[in-house]
């Protein structure tokens, strides 16, 4: 059953519970002609079960499955993955999974005409975070344009030459092919950079990332670390360059300074950073490698930790930043899109220009020598973040999606 509004303000995720097979594409028993709300579909590559989820596909689940308290039916294609169940239920949303990662656009538009063809859908939204698929070309409804970010040349930094010239030809078309359509960006970095591209300005409307301020809360000064203690939490990717994180703390050992980096989170160039910290000496206790960690976990590493570093050269928002600035630790960070938006330089941490390893070094060991400082740049963050809120961030959704229908 769609859950009743008032319902929305004490959402949390639900455990996934498998859809039986003879029971979707259809609706729940009962359930006949059109749905109590409006029907929703999202196209989006990945769901948040997917071994590859990230940030987007958190913000799918937080932002979607709020919708469903809202008076919204909401249905997902996203692709799947070795030994992923077809169908599942994740948060309200009924998940169609199609393919694998790399078949997933070629296979999405005709199982939606043969497989969801049947249902009315009242709005798609294109929710843009690996490579567009054209949806106005071929989607069954009004369709708008959700964009977390978009490579550029930072694909020629994690994918193979072959597989970055296709995700870069792809974007070039993206203001023709959905000219005149309305698209929201997840900050105001992506929305600049929707325009430089050629999307007309009046089109877009930022509806930032949220965060789950009751969950991620300051534990106290006395419960940090002991010891200086710097954390990289994220998925370890090329492109996310936590190389510069590595040098940045061999730096700070090089100086003096008895810091130690604990790196949370899983990928596949974990193996090549193992190797890199080794090389730059960080493997006697410099540098921990804790791979994937539980929320819990995450919430107590982010509390405890002195300083939060994200070296990216490019992100959609950025919202580890967020999470530590809500838990009262400042991010010391590159300048770049989406981490500019999450990060307040001087304020709620320190943004540096990207790649320069003696900078980064730098307003870290400034942080890590200044209790002071580093207490209030904690506070500020805090403040910082209790502007963003996924409830916020839902309600906004609901409002534009509500203005594409009527038009």
């Amino acid at each position: 059953m769609i859950r009743p509004a008032s319902s929305m303000a004490c959402w949390t995720p639900s455990t996934t519970r498998l859809a039986p097979t003879h029971d979707l594409p259809s609706f729940p028993s009962g359930v006949t002609g059109s749905p109590p709300g409006p029907r929703l579909l999202i196209l989006n590559w990945q769901d948040r079960e997917n071994p590859q989820a990230g940030g987007a596909e958190a913000h799918l689940h937080e932002v979607f499955g709020r919708l469903t308290g809202m008076g919204w039916d909401v249905v997902a294609v996203t692709s799947g993955w070795p030994g992923a169940a077809p169908r599942a239920e994740l948060d309200g949303i009924r998940i169609h999974r199609v393919g694998s990662r790399y078949s997933y656009p070629f296979r999405l538009a005709p199982y939606v005409r043969k497989e969801l063809g049947h249902l009315r859908f009242d709005l798609v939204v294109e929710d843009l975070n690996k490579a567009p698929v054209f949806a106005p070309a071929w989607a069954p409804a009004p369709t708008l344009l959700l964009v977390h970010h978009l490579f550029g040349p930072t694909a020629f930094q994690e994918a193979s030459l072959p597989l970055a010239l296709v995700t870069w030809l792809l974007e070039r078309p993206i203001p023709r092919a959905y000219r005149g359509l309305p698209v929201i960006a997840v900050s105001e970095s992506t929305r600049q950079d929707l325009i430089r591209r050629g999307v007309e300005s009046p089109r877009i409307q930022v509806i930032p990332n949220g965060i789950d301020l009751e969950h991620f809360t300051p534990g106290g000064e006395e419960n940090r670390f002991s010891e200086p203690t710097l954390l990289y939490l994220g998925r370890l990717k090329r492109y996310k360059r936590v190389d510069l994180v590595l040098a940045a703390t061999a730096e700070l050992r090089r100086q003096g300074v008895p810091v130690r980096l604990l790196v949370a989170g899983r990928g596949d160039h974990r193996e090549a950073l193992e190797r890199e910290a080794d090389r730059l000496g960080l493997s006697d206790g410099g540098a921990e490698f804790l791979g994937f960690v539980s929320e819990e976990k995450k919430l107590q590493l982010l509390r405890r930790a002195w300083v939060h570093l994200l070296t990216s050269p490019n992100e959609g928002w950025g919202i580890a930043n967020l999470e530590a600035a809500a838990c009262g630790t400042p991010t010391v960070a590159s300048d770049a899109p989406g981490l500019r938006d999450s990060v307040r330089h001087g304020e709620t941490g320190f943004l540096v220009p990207h790649g320069d390893v003696v900078a980064l070094a730098r307003r870290t060991g400034e942080l890590l020598s200044d209790h002071d400082l580093r207490q209030t740049q904690g506070h500020a963050a805090r403040r910082f973040s209790e502007g963003f809120s996924w409830d916020a961030s839902a309600s906004a959704m609901d409002r534009a999606l509500r203005e594409r229908l009527v038009r």
